[in-house]
C-alpha cells in the first residue's frame, strides 16, 4: 500500500457505487439502493466497516442479485 494513495472506505464505496454510476449518467437507474431503481447488488459475509482494512480482500461474497434477480448464491 501506498499511503499517500489510500482512501477511506466509505470513499472507495461510493466511487464503485453511485459514483460510477454517475461517470455512466445512470445514476437515477443504479448505483444505490432505492425504490425504483435496478437491483444489482452484492451481500458479503461480513461487514467491511467492521473488519481490519488488511482484511477486506477475504470477504467472500454470499448471494449477488443482478436486475432484482439472484444470479449467485454461495453454498
Amino acid at each position: 500500500m501506498i499511503p499517500k494513495e489510500a482512501v477511506e472506505l466509505e470513499t472507495m464505496l461510493h466511487a464503485y457505487t453511485l459514483g460510477g454510476a454517475y461517470s455512466l449518467y445512470i445514476e437515477n437507474k443504479v448505483g444505490s439502493i432505492e425504490k425504483g431503481k435496478l437491483a444489482d447488488l452484492v451481500i458479503l459475509d461480513r461487514n467491511l466497516f467492521q473488519i481490519p482494512e488488511i482484511e477486506i480482500h477475504k470477504a467472500l461474497v454470499d448471494l449477488t442479485i443482478f436486475n432484482g434477480k439472484i444470479v449467485y448464491e454461495r453454498d
